[in-house]
């Protein structure tokens, strides 16, 4: 068995679930709100109680994806990214990483799931030039990352 989802079947499942969502219940599919409803459950005030059963299955659906490949596994290495850099670099960057992402997706209105196959199927120009920041940005930082490491990362 292949070691990733092919595109052409992973692809149109993200699709039909995004018609589904706009279909049955009128909202946009994207992980950082329902990230955001599990904060207000925490907190004792839950306020769209299917968001969270999707988080859940987000998880749920990982690990089995994850078992059905013999690859379930608990594990603190982060690839490239942790032989690369030392381990008193490794944190940091990745609590600036996430504090930055956390900041564009709620810029952006959205995190990429959100804006990229939500808000470009419902024709929103927002999402639509959030989704191409997000690429671009990618595409950059790969570049400078592979130019500033040799060719290491």
């Amino acid at each position: 068995m292949s070691d990733v989802l092919v595109w052409y079947v992973s692809g149109p499942v993200f699709g039909l679930l995004v018609v589904a969502m706009y279909t049955v219940g009128n909202r946009r599919l994207g992980v950082s709100g329902s990230y955001l409803h599990l904060g207000f459950a925490l907190r004792g005030q839950p306020r769209e109680v299917w968001r969270l059963w999707f988080f859940a299955g987000l998880l749920a659906g990982a690990a089995a994806a994850a078992a059905s490949r013999g690859q379930l596994a608990l594990s603190t290495a982060y690839g490239r990214l942790g032989e690369v850099l030392p381990a008193g670099l490794l944190a940091p960057v990745l609590v600036v990483a996430g504090v930055l992402i956390g900041y564009g997706a709620r810029w952006a209105g959205g995190c990429t799931s959100g804006n990229g196959l939500a808000g470009c199927s419902s024709r929103s120009r927002g999402s639509l030039v959030a989704t191409v920041t997000f690429f671009a940005a990618a595409v950059a930082v790969t570049w400078l990352l592979h130019l500033s490491t040799g060719g290491v990362l």
